[in-house]
């Protein structure tokens, strides 16, 4: 792969939408969208890992990826893998002013990707033992949040998500700490998740702290649907009653389950990049992104974890286009279906469809 930093930067097997027309990733990059699915550590980029792990002397972080370093199938081991990978490069994030300079660079990643909106994920509980605590951690992320959002443009609200790895207890202290700065706006909690390896613990377990998020007025976000199937899908939406999923794209896996989604306009965080990364397909081209949108559903592309997927959000339009053969009045409804789906106040998410209507009609 290519430069991950460099969002003009073509995807492989990228094509031609119309024989005779190129459409380059700044065409993507002027298209406004949302971003709903990226982790806190996962989002930076490799000449920010780099600098990050000088200053906290960890050679082995600053030498952390290489290509295909991820490319195992979505067993226990290539699951495992992935994990200790990411683990290693949280271990440069242990500051404070390192977590502030991963909230800043998200943004202006993605300012320079087209996003309108940012929907930041972080388990304070991670970094909380190198600034003084969870609270403390999240003040300081929801704080650079608000000064990210006025330098760069890019709307910047963050999700607490607790993690399948931790117990369930532990998640609901999160998630009456998420209560505290509930909002929709810039440097607030807008929503409450849960992580993680998706076998780990069983579902129900943390019925309470989702209970908990809602009560606050925090739709739930939680992961399903990518590692496991269209049941554990069932298991989630039964027990966490989320206002999206993030993945869920096995749901396709059983359409009736699909249409019960679809009419509960639950939203979909769909990161085909992912997907193949970690072995859950094949190939980009067989994502069943086609089949949700075709459903019906609610889509949010997300970039997951670009440091270790060497994809950014922009890349993830480009399969669209180029591996699964949308059109860029496809892609513009992707974008606002990702605008829709968010957390964003109202009067925000019109003026953002205005401006991908905009766009539309300009191609």
């Amino acid at each position: 792969m290519g430069d991950p930093t460099d969002s003009s930067q073509p995807y492989p097997n990228s094509g031609d939408e119309t024989p005779g027309r190129q459409h380059p990733a700044d065409d993507l990059a002027d298209l406004p969208k949302a971003h709903l699915h990226l982790h806190f550590t996962g989002s930076l980029d490799l000449p920010t890992l780099a600098e990050l792990a000088e200053a906290a002397h960890d050679v082995a972080a600053a030498g952390l990826i290489d290509d295909g370093a991820l490319a195992v199938p979505a067993t226990m081991k290539g699951w495992f893998r992935f994990q200790r990978t990411y683990d290693l490069a949280r271990r440069v994030v242990c500051t404070e002013a390192a977590m502030r300079r991963v909230v800043r660079r998200a943004a202006e990643n993605d300012a320079a990707e087209g996003v309108r909106r940012l929907e930041l994920q972080i388990d304070p509980t991670s970094y909380a033992q190198h600034v003084g605590g969870i609270i403390a951690a999240l003040e300081i992320v929801l704080d650079e949040a608000k000064a990210a959002t006025a330098a760069t443009g890019v709307q910047v609200a963050i999700i607490v998500a607790a993690s399948r790895m931790r117990h369930p207890m532990e998640a609901r202290t999160l998630a009456r700490l998420a209560a505290k700065y509930a909002g929709q706006g810039p440097g607030e909690v807008c929503g409450f998740g849960l992580s993680n390896d998706e076998w780990a613990g069983a579902t129900p377990e943390w019925e309470g702290a989702f209970r908990i998020a809602r009560a606050a007025g925090l739709p739930g976000v939680p992961h399903g649907g990518e590692l496991r199937g269209a049941d554990h899908v069932r298991q989630v939406m039964a027990a966490l009653h989320p206002s999206r999923i993030g993945h869920g794209i096995r749901t396709t896996e059983d359409p009736y389950l699909l249409s019960e989604l679809v009419a509960a306009g639950v939203g979909f965080e769909v990161c085909p990049t992912s997907n193949v990364q970690l072995g859950v397909y094949p190939e980009l081209a067989a994502v069943p992104l086609r089949a949700l949108v075709a459903a019906g559903a609610v889509v949010a592309l997300g970039a997951d974890d670009p440091l270790l997927f060497h994809a950014r959000l922009n890349a993830q339009y480009q399969v669209a286009r180029d591996d699964m053969g949308f059109t860029l009045a496809d892609l513009a409804d992707l974008a606002a279906s990702s605008i829709r789906a968010s957390f964003a106040p109202d009067e925000d998410k019109a003026r953002w469809l205005r401006e991908v209507a905009n766009w539309r009609n300009s191609t």
